[in-house]
Parts: structure tokens; sequence; C-alpha cells
């Protein structure tokens, strides 16, 4: 069993790895059919992938397309069940354009045995939207960034 502030230290270590772009690393930390939860993603991207090869090539496009810079979680529960609760935000860059945004989050995330089995992120699809010039831009720019 993984105690609450081992849980936090997870997801505090995840962070980290997203912040350096080291995507892979972060997926090794889900189960083999992990979900990722995106309930508001924008604009023509994926609401849910599950398994590491959905989240690969989902999150593959999240490091080459974005910069960021996470704060450090508040969070709202920990639990001995595996139940983390966090708040955070983000000083962001879209690669694209060079525009920048401030994101704030709100993640749900269910960890069995030190993995994460279901990670569901909320957060404002507007504004990395108005980082690439706007809802029609970014639906102009997203082709070009999706993975192939």
């Amino acid at each position: 069993m993984t105690t609450p502030q081992e849980l936090k230290d997870l997801f505090r270590h995840g962070l980290d790895l997203l912040s350096e772009g080291r995507i892979e690393e972060w997926i090794d930390g889900f189960t083999e059919d992990g979900v990722l939860e995106f309930p508001y993603p924008a604009w023509g991207l994926p609401t849910r992938m599950q398994g590491r090869e959905a989240l690969l090539t989902q999150m593959t496009m999240f490091r080459d397309q974005l910069k960021v810079e996470f704060s450090e979680p508040e969070f709202y529960a920990a639990t001995a069940d595996g139940l983390v609760v966090a708040g955070f935000t983000a000083d962001c860059v879209l690669v694209a354009t060079g525009g920048e945004y401030h994101q704030t989050y709100l993640s749900v995330v269910r960890y069995e045995q030190g993995m994460i089995a279901h990670f569901r992120d909320f957060w404002n699809p507007w504004s990395v939207m108005e980082a690439a010039g706007g809802e029609l831009a970014w639906k102009q720019l997203l082709p070009t960034m999706s993975p192939r």
C-alpha cells in the first residue's frame, strides 16, 4: 500500500517529469491500461486516452508543442486507498506561436500500487487556444501539431 505522503511525492515527481519533457518516464508511471482523461479538452484534442501507446502518441505532442513550468501543487486529498486531488498552476508557452499563457489545473488521480490507473485533468482549453491566436487560428494550427 502506498501512503498518502508517498502519493503526494509521486504526483509532484510526475509534474517535474512533464515540465522537463520526460514524457516516456511519466507514462511509465501508469498501469498498462491506465487512462488519461481531459473532460474539457481544447477543440480537436481527445477527451480520453487509454493504454501507454495512446498516452505516448498524445503526450509526445504535449512535449513537442508546449513548454510548461508547474507550480507546487496544493493537495485537497491524498488517501490511503490511492486517491489524489490536487490543484496547481502553470506558466506555458505554445511553441508553434510563442504565445504565452497561464493555466490553472485540478487533477483527480487514482493510483493502484503506486501506479497511475486514472488521471483526470481539468483545465481551461481557451487559454491554449488564445495562445495560438484564437479559436480559428487554433483550428488551423492543430493539424500541423498533431501526431502522424
